[in-house]
C-alpha cells in the first residue's frame, strides 16, 4: 500500500520536512517514489508546498495520506485564497 506523508530532513532541532509517496512499510526516510510537497514548521507562517495535481494523481491510484498531510492539504486552499 502507498502512502502519501511526511519525511524528516535538516539538522538537530531544525526539522523541515518533505511530503513524500512512499511504501507504508518503509522506514520514515526510506527511499520514496517521489516528493510531491515540502513543509517547514520552522516559519512564521509555517510553509507548506505542495503539487496538488500529483497529490491527486497518487490518492487516484490509491495512496493514502497520512493524518498530517491531510491536515495541510485540508488547510492550504484557505490559505491560497486569501
Amino acid at each position: 500500500m502507498l502512502m502519501i506523508r511526511l519525511a524528516r530532513f535538516g539538522a538537530r532541532k531544525q526539522p523541515y520536512y518533505r511530503v513524500v509517496v512512499i511504501e507504508k512499510d518503509r522506514a520514515r526516510n526510506g527511499r520514496s517514489i517521489e516528493v510531491v510537497g515540502t513543509y517547514n514548521p520552522r516559519t512564521n507562517p509555517a510553509s507548506v508546498d505542495l503539487k496538488q495535481d500529483r497529490i491527486d494523481y497518487w490518492t487516484s491510484k490509491g495512496a493514502q495520506l497520512s493524518d498530517r498531510v491531510a491536515k495541510l492539504v485540508a488547510k492550504r486552499p484557505e490559505s491560497a485564497a486569501a
